[in-house]
């Protein structure tokens, strides 16, 4: 894929932003376990970096999905991982249905806001009893005159503590189960919404919820598009999604290994540098290989996405390849930082910490293959 000046240009505005804006504050949000979405929020959508894809009449920038996966790679260079992850969870995961589907009075309403920086959006998919079997899913929302009555919770909700409102995924039907959910749009304002705050292993910076929905009210010119399709649009949801995480891991890959290669040719064990040991500074250029592999994967994924085709094959090879080669990553380079990379505050403990998560956000590893087996024909008879 060629990046054209205006692709340049935009890496270039998110590089400073990171810079400048998120940098400085990723350990005071490390140890507050939160960022001030809404004040980050603004500070992107001044600069045009919330609506990116999205249409002019709602505030955005009319451009193709190319310049988002570029906005993702270059908000991977951010010192943690939870930042970024919020923030394409507002801008490409819990919009691109609202913005494909919703209709106009509701993309008014809740879209415009959201890339003015307005309003704070999450996601409402994953449940207690389990995220990656999405049709699974026992959240209901049924039909009572002009609106839904929505009962059920929501788990692992990113930005979950500060959103002003949900795309929230529930069985609307009692039909199959590919068949019976909508989606909706739900102020997280309304009466009958609690939250509780999740303690994670990483990704401190970001915060996530447990939602909780007890005979919420919310009308019927809320719903995403078409009754009971809600399903599908999660699916084309999800190549996005996979995409974005692909991408946002690669300049956080390769600060890894340069920050690795620096404390290496520094740090010296039984005479000589660590880096001058031939299995070490052989693994680093391996590892660096199988991220220049990742980025030509994810960037043929996304020129074809572009181009209008189906790109659920790839865009699973690339996320479960981003989530082993975070993991392989981090832990190859924290094993030459010793018992500095044991420490809470190194970087590369940050990382190993951060990066355990894309292994199961959004579609865990097994699911991933899963659907590149069925996809080459490989699945055992019977199985789906």
């Amino acid at each position: 894929m060629q990046f054209s000046p205006e692709h340049r240009q935009l890496a270039d505005t998110v590089d400073r932003f990171v810079q400048h804006e998120l940098n400085p504050y990723v350990p005071a949000w490390e140890r507050a376990q939160q960022f001030p979405a809404r004040e980050v929020f603004g500070k992107l959508a001044a600069l045009g970096l919330l609506g990116l894809k999205y249409p002019p009449e709602y505030g955005g920038a009319g451009l193709d999905f190319s310049y988002s996966m570029v906005m993702a790679e270059s908000l991977g260079a951010c010192h943690c991982a939870g930042v970024p992850m919020a923030i394409g969870v507002h801008t490409d995961m819990c919009t691109p249905a609202l913005a494909r589907f919703g209709s106009d009075a509701l993309r008014r309403e809740f879209l415009a806001p959201s890339i003015a920086g307005e309003r704070v959006g999450c996601l409402g998919v994953s449940e207690p009893g389990g995220g990656s079997d999405v049709a699974a899913i026992r959240t209901t929302a049924r039909s009572h005159g002009d609106d839904y009555i929505i009962n059920g919770s929501k788990m692992w909700i990113t930005n979950g503590m500060q959103a002003d409102w949900c795309c929230l995924l529930a069985n609307t039907g009692d039909g199959p189960p590919h068949r019976n959910k909508s989606l909706l749009v739900v102020p997280l304002e309304a009466a009958g919404v609690t939250r509780s705050k999740i303690r994670k292993i990483g990704m401190d910076a970001s915060d996530t919820a447990q939602l909780f929905f007890d005979d919420v009210r919310v009308p019927k010119r809320f719903r995403i598009g078409e009754e009971g399709m809600g399903f599908t649009m999660q699916m084309l949801q999800f190549q996005e999604e996979r995409l974005w995480a692909a991408a946002s891991t690669l300049k956080n890959l390769d600060r890894l290994i340069d920050l690795t290669i620096e404390y290496t040719r520094e740090r010296q064990a039984f005479g000589k540098r660590i880096l001058d040991n031939q299995v070490v500074h052989f693994r680093l250029a391996e590892l660096r290989c199988e991220v220049e592999a990742l980025r030509a994967l994810t960037y043929r994924a996304v020129e074809q996405y572009v181009a209008g085709q189906d790109v659920t094959r790839l865009a699973a090879m690339a996320k479960l390849k981003c989530g082993r080669l975070s993991r392989e990553v981090a832990d190859a380079c924290l094993q030459y930082w010793g018992g500095q990379g044991y420490t809470w505050d190194n970087p590369v403990s940050l990382a190993f910490r951060d990066g355990r998560l894309i292994s199961i956000g959004g579609g865990a590893d097994e699911v991933m293959l899963g659907i590149i087996c069925k996809l080459e024909g490989t699945l055992p008879q019977g199985a789906h």
